[in-house]
């Protein structure tokens, strides 16, 4: 991560330097591979930023060793790396949200050095930089003051708090700042991290964000090793120039299904512009656990998915199936799961209906 201590200090000075010419960057270099998503995947080997219409995208590396990074979409990239001294790559929005709940699923396979996969960003006033570190190979970094715990999406995570001083960031070349960081107690390569947790722990000790600046879904990796990694992406969207970050009211409620039986299914539509993403939790109400499962559902006329996590979808418009993959296909009695989607609208943004699982209706 960025200088924290016993780290190079000339990562940071190249990496302002990107951070400062990123629009120039982006401009040559790729803001048009994530204006359309279905385009080939597009590989940047060397520094680079860039983006549209809020979504944004960062490779950085300090040159020794090899890392690339590969865009499949705004919201999906592998990554690989080998010998590597320092980089850092990922996807995700500009700005960042304190708000957003980000669904994840990735994998992170590596040998040597360091390697973390972690929700990345900036704030500035007060200017901070942060890590909510989920996946890592290798030791992450916990020097700092330690300032306790907090328990979200199903882990605890260790809480450092670190003061950077005459060090270059987003905003010039010799900047005081704290680092924020939450260190997820027990590795994982997917799932949820809702934000707003880690903000309000962070505040409860003194440690308060600002407006935010950049948010990815990172890839980091220092120290010599080598490896892999594949992320995908989904959260509360972007706000386009024109908009507020938060949805407008009313489109983020919950809406449950219609029917009876015994699961229940509630969805979070989040609606702009001509995207949407929505967050379906299913609870199984019966007494036993459900093995392997498959929730049907009918998707709004115009809408198309073009993305996804916690579930495989298929077709990606109107009568839809979304099959459990390999980490949440038993739902205990009483338990849940949550899965997600993101797509594209023609105006109509009507939440999904008509939701079975296994062939039985939810309420």
């Amino acid at each position: 991560m960025n200088d924290t201590p016993n780290r190079p200090t000339g990562r940071r000075r190249l990496r302002t330097s990107l951070l400062v010419a990123g629009t120039a960057l982006a401009m040559a270099a790729g803001a048009l591979v994530l204006a359309n998503p279905a385009s080939a995947a597009t590989q940047y080997c060397s520094n680079s930023t860039g983006g549209s219409n809020g979504s944004y995208y960062q490779m950085w590396t300090a040159g020794q060793g090899s890392a690339c990074i590969s865009l499949n979409s705004a919201t999906s990239y592998n990554a690989q790396w080998s010998g590597i001294g320092d980089f850092v790559a990922g996807v995700g929005w500009k700005p960042g949200s304190t708000n957003r709940v980000i669904n994840y699923s990735g994998s992170l396979n590596a040998n040597g050095g360091t390697n973390l996969l972690s929700l990345y960003g900036w704030s500035t006033n007060p200017l901070v930089e942060y890590y909510v570190i989920d996946g890592y190979v290798g030791s992450p970094n916990y020097s700092g003051q330690n300032m306790g715990t907090v328990t979200s999406d199903g882990g605890t995570y260790t809480i450092i708090k670190h003061q950077q001083v005459n060090q270059p960031c987003i905003t010039g070349n010799s900047c005081t700042f704290w680092q924020y960081l939450a260190i997820r107690n027990s590795s994982r390569t997917s799932g949820t991290i809702t934000f707003s947790n880690f903000v309000s722990a962070w505040s409860s000790k003194g440690m308060n964000l600002g407006n935010m600046d950049y948010q990815i879904m990172a890839t980091e990796a220092w120290g010599g090793g080598s490896g892999t990694s594949s992320v995908t992406i989904g959260g509360t969207p972007p706000s386009s120039p024109a908009q507020s970050i938060s949805p407008s009211p009313g489109q983020s409620s919950p809406h449950p299904s219609t029917g009876g039986g015994a699961c229940t299914v509630t969805n979070s539509l989040n609606p702009w512009n001509t995207g949407l993403t929505d967050n379906i939790t299913i609870t199984n109400n019966g007494s036993s656990a459900i093995n392997g499962w498959s929730l049907k559902f009918n998707l709004a006329s115009g809408q198309t998915i073009t993305s996804g996590w916690n579930a495989t979808y298929s077709p990606s418009s109107g009568q839809v199936t979304a099959t459990n993959v390999s980490y949440n296909g038993t739902i205990p009695p009483g338990g849940s799961t949550t899965i997600g989607f993101q797509g594209t609208h023609t105006g109509n943004t009507a939440a999904p209906s008509g939701f079975t699982l296994n062939g039985a209706a939810c309420s």
